[in-house]
């Protein structure tokens, strides 16, 4: 197949990339390079694979790429809500207008996978796995964004979104910023750590079994459009902790008292749809954390963030 990845130099994309021209994909990857990351470098020696410097709000740029793809991964967004928050006007170009245009000029041959995200459910407190029927109640711009994505795409036959859930491991162009990647960066490096609603709950998922996930669903028959939870690991940010400390023995965490999170989500969230088509993830939340501190025994500073 002949895969089209606008955004594709980024933390997933890192990972996915090498694995769709593994699987003996064409892959072509349009991105801007806003960290000036070279996440991609190991793939340039690939026949199958093609990289163009593109600023992926502008259409007229994006759209000679659109003709022969017989896929399109749209990963190009400002991710998170402080990033939306931090640039609202490019967040609502790239993550909204600029994804809508592109879906406007794909044909029904073209398979779009398009990745949205589990931020949609809000917070939904109680500890029942919310399934892709479940009502949706973003609480910041992120979601509202992804949100928009999925609407635009309703009713049109071979399409497909992934509620992503909150992704975590090593990757090429590293983020610090994530859940886990965060705590476990904080657990090795300043063996303390306070957390603010401990007991909200969080669905998690290694970025090497989101990437499988795109590749799993390459060849998987949709009418109109489909929505899939993915994730693997649904726990409180408290059970992540006693997680880390297992393998950081000195690491201390508390919780704060009479204080709430910003990010206010929690949730617990079913995959069942998306197991019953025969995909399963394959690292574990253990594995995750030792591969992370691994990865961090090698870094020094915290220069991997979507945050500037």
């Amino acid at each position: 197949m002949k895969i089209l990845v606008p955004g594709g130099a980024g933390y997933l994309g890192s990972v996915l990339v090498p694995m769709l021209l593994e699987q003996r994909h064409s892959v072509n990857v349009l991105d801007n390079m806003l960290y000036e990351e070279n996440s991609l470098a190991s793939s340039a020696g690939h026949k199958r694979f093609e990289f163009h410097r593109v600023d992926c709000r502008d259409i007229s740029a994006v759209r000679p790429h659109l003709k022969d793809a017989d896929v399109v991964i749209p990963l190009a967004c400002l991710v998170g809500a402080p990033l939306c928050n931090l640039n609202p006007i490019d967040a609502e170009l790239l993550n909204v207008k600029a994804h809508i245009e592109l879906f406007d000029l794909l044909s029904d041959d073209q398979l779009v996978i398009n990745p949205s995200t589990e931020s949609v459910y809000g917070r939904q407190p109680g500890g029942i796995p919310l399934t892709e029927d479940s009502p949706v109640a973003p609480l910041v711009s992120y979601g509202l964004h992804k949100l928009a994505t999925e609407n635009a795409l309703a009713g049109r036959r071979n399409s497909i979104s992934f509620r992503m859930a909150t992704l975590f491991g090593m990757s090429p162009r590293m983020r610090l910023d994530l859940l886990v990647n965060d705590f476990t960066w904080r657990a090795l490096k300043d063996r303390a750590l306070v957390v603010f609603e401990a007991h909200a709950m969080r669905t998690c998922l290694h970025v090497v079994d989101a990437a499988r996930a795109f590749v799993h669903c390459l060849d998987l028959q949709v009418g109109e459009h489909e929505i899939f939870n993915v994730g693997s690991i649904t726990l409180s940010k408290m059970s992540l902790c006693e997680a880390i400390k297992k393998q950081v023995p000195g690491f201390f965490f508390t919780e704060a008292q009479y204080a709430t999170d910003p990010d206010a989500r929690d949730y617990a969230v079913s995959d069942a749809k998306l197991r019953a088509t025969g995909y399963r993830p394959t690292v574990t939340l253990e594995g995750g954390i030792a591969e992370l501190l691994k990865g961090y025994r090698m870094m020094d500073n915290n220069v991997y963030s979507n945050m500037p």
